[in-house]
């Protein structure tokens, strides 16, 4: 049985860091490229980075880009998403999500396997 868990989050003030982690049981972690994906409330999941099945490459949204870092670590099957200065709009839950597929996106309608999601809170 698949089962993704994330983990970390919680409420940090304006400019404050988290670190999410994702940790995999029950597949070939490297096989997988893993997205990471945020829902604030009242509006659609958006993607906000991926990496890919080899970590050759690496995707991060706009709005994130140069604030969060993603990594995986192979050993302990488990995708970490650093997450630093952080801002209010960053707040929503955070799911990490596995996709077997060929090809790199953040279609979260392409991705196989989702985790039940953890809540980031950001104060102003």
């Amino acid at each position: 049985q698949v089962r993704l868990v994330e983990s970390g989050g919680g409420l940090v003030e304006s400019g404050g860091s988290l670190r999410l982690s994702c940790a995999a049981s029950g597949l070939t972690w490297d096989y997988y490229t893993i997205g990471w994906f945020r829902q604030a409330p009242g509006k659609e999941r958006e993607g906000v980075s991926y990496i890919s099945k080899n970590n050759r490459y690496i995707y991060y949204a706009g709005s994130v880009k140069g604030r969060f870092t993603v990594s995986r670590d192979s050993v302990k099957n488990t995708v970490y998403l650093q997450m630093n200065s952080l801002k209010p709009e960053d707040t929503g839950v955070y799911y990490c999500a596995a996709r077997a597929g060929t090809g790199l996106t953040l279609n979260d309608r392409t991705y196989d396997y989702w985790g039940q999601g953890t809540q980031v809170t950001v104060s102003s």
